[in-house]
């Protein structure tokens, strides 16, 4: 009986990693450990944090994303201005040659803007993101509940 238990808790929990360990892949550019937070109703923003590798001998830069939950999908970064932290949005991203690059909260990061419903915890959010020497690529970003942040990433 307990071994059975263990077995199907082994196999929920690579379930539930699987769906957060999502990869996608263009080009030399990899991402991975992408993911967005839940929303609540009336909230018509959220962000995309992911972590952006660049395989490849020559940089490349993140230049646009899109996806049907927003009207709009903006490139932003958070940067201290004075004293005080400001969120503006940015052209583009670069992704150094052979380096990498992470969105994530406080920095840089992907801003979902004028969200068409909730986002919930559980779902799937599809983003095309467009680099400008990889082309285009589909990354399905697990919502996480408040709070939780993506991938295996614990802080």
């Amino acid at each position: 009986m307990k071994r059975n238990t263990l077995a199907l808790l082994v196999v929920a929990l690579g379930l539930s990693f699987s769906v957060q360990a999502q990869e996608a892949r263009v080009g030399s550019i990899k991402i991975e450990k992408a993911y967005t937070r839940s929303t609540v109703p009336g909230q018509m923003a959220a962000g995309g944090f992911m972590k952006i590798e660049n395989k490849g001998g020559a940089a490349d830069q993140l230049v646009s994303a899109s996806s049907p939950v927003a009207g709009e999908v903006q490139l932003h970064e958070m940067a201290m201005e004075g004293n005080v932290m400001k969120m503006r949005q940015v052209k583009d991203i670069a992704v150094p040659s052979g380096g990498e690059v992470e969105l994530k909260p406080g920095g840089l990061h992907l801003m979902f803007m004028n969200i068409k419903a909730p986002l919930a915890a559980g779902e799937t959010v599809p983003v095309k993101l467009k680099f400008a020497k990889a082309g285009e690529v589909e990354v399905k970003m697990p919502v996480n509940a408040m709070g939780q942040h993506g991938g295996a990433m614990k802080h």
